[in-house]
C-alpha cells in the first residue's frame, strides 16, 4: 500500500511571506534529487552517489519552484555528501547563499548492507535485515554501521542547534531519506520502533517551525512541482 503523499503547504505560504516571529524558526527541508542507486533500490548510505539526470532536473525544478512561489531564505544547511550537494547547488544560485555542510545531515550508515539493494540484503543476511525492519534502536551494522539510536542522537542535535541560531529566520536543510524520517518523527512526536507512514520523495518539500522548544509540522511531502517523484524507502 503506497505511504500518504503530498500535504499541502498552507496557502498563506504559497506566494507570501509569513509574520516572522522573534522566536520562530521556520525550516523547508529537501530531500536529495534522484540518484540512480535510488532507482535500483539500492542502500547509498555514506557512499558518496551523484545525482542522475532526473535527479539533476528535480533539484532544478524544485529551486525555480520555491523562487516561483516567492519563499526567501536566511540560511541553507546541508548533507555534504554528493547527493545533496548537487541538489544545493541549485538552490544556492537562486537564493543567493551559501550553504554550510554538516555531517550530521548525513544519511545513516549502513555498514556492511551499503551498497546492497534491499533485496539482496535480505537474502544475505536474512536475520540481521530482518532486525533492520524491526527498527532494533540499538543495533549497530558490521563494518562501522550506524544504529538508529546514534543516528537519530545525531540528527536531533543537527535540527536543534539549527533553530536556536536561525530564530527569527527562515532555513533551508538538504538531506535524506533517513534523517527526514527521523525529524517527521521528531516533529510529531512519533515512535521510533513503528514502521514509516509517510512518504518522503526525492526533491519534495517538508515544512516545519521551532518556537520555544516546541516543533510544529507545517506541511510534508509536497511535491507539487514534480512528476512521479520516487519514494523507494521501506
Amino acid at each position: 500500500m503506497p505511504l500518504p503523499r503530498a500535504v499541502a503547504l498552507p496557502e498563506s505560504m504559497k506566494t507570501t511571506q509569513p509574520t516572522v516571529h522573534a522566536a520562530r524558526c521556520t525550516i523547508c527541508l529537501v530531500r536529495h534529487g534522484e540518484t540512480a542507486w535510488n532507482a535500483e533500490r539500492r542502500l547509498q548510505g555514506h557512499i558518496d552517489i551523484p545525482l542522475n539526470d532526473r535527479g539533476l532536473a528535480q533539484a532544478e525544478n524544485t529551486a525555480r519552484h520555491l523562487e516561483l512561489q516567492g519563499q526567501r531564505f536566511d540560511a541553507l544547511y546541508c548533507s555534504d555528501l554528493q547527493r545533496a550537494r548537487q541538489t544545493a547547488t541549485a538552490l544556492m544560485r537562486r537564493q543567493g547563499l551559501v550553504a554550510t555542510h554538516d555531517l550530521r545531515l548525513r544519511e545513516r550508515h549502513y555498514g556492511l548492507f551499503q551498497g546492497l539493494t534491499h533485496a539482496e540484503a535480505e537474502r544475505l543476511h536474512p536475520e540481521l535485515y530482518h532486525r533492520f525492519r524491526q527498527r532494533e534502536f540499538e543495533l549497530a551494522f558490521p563494518e562501522q554501521g550506524e544504529s538508529l539510536a546514534a543516528f537519530s542522537r545525531r540528527v536531533h542535535e543537527a535540527m536543534h542547534e539549527i533553530a536556536r541560531r536561525h530564530a527569527g529566520e527562515r532555513v533551508l536543510v538538504v538531506t535524506h531519506g533517513g534523517v527526514l524520517d527521523i525529524v517527521h518523527r521528531l516533529v510529531t512526536g512519533g515512535s521510533m520502533a513503528a514502521a514509516r507512514r509517510v512518504a518522503i520523495p526525492n526533491a519534495a518539500l517538508n515544512w516545519i517551525e521551532h518556537t520555544a522548544g516546541q516543533w510544529q509540522l507545517l506541511a510534508w511531502a509536497d511535491e507539487t512541482h514534480l512528476r512521479d517523484a520516487l519514494d523507494e524507502l521501506p
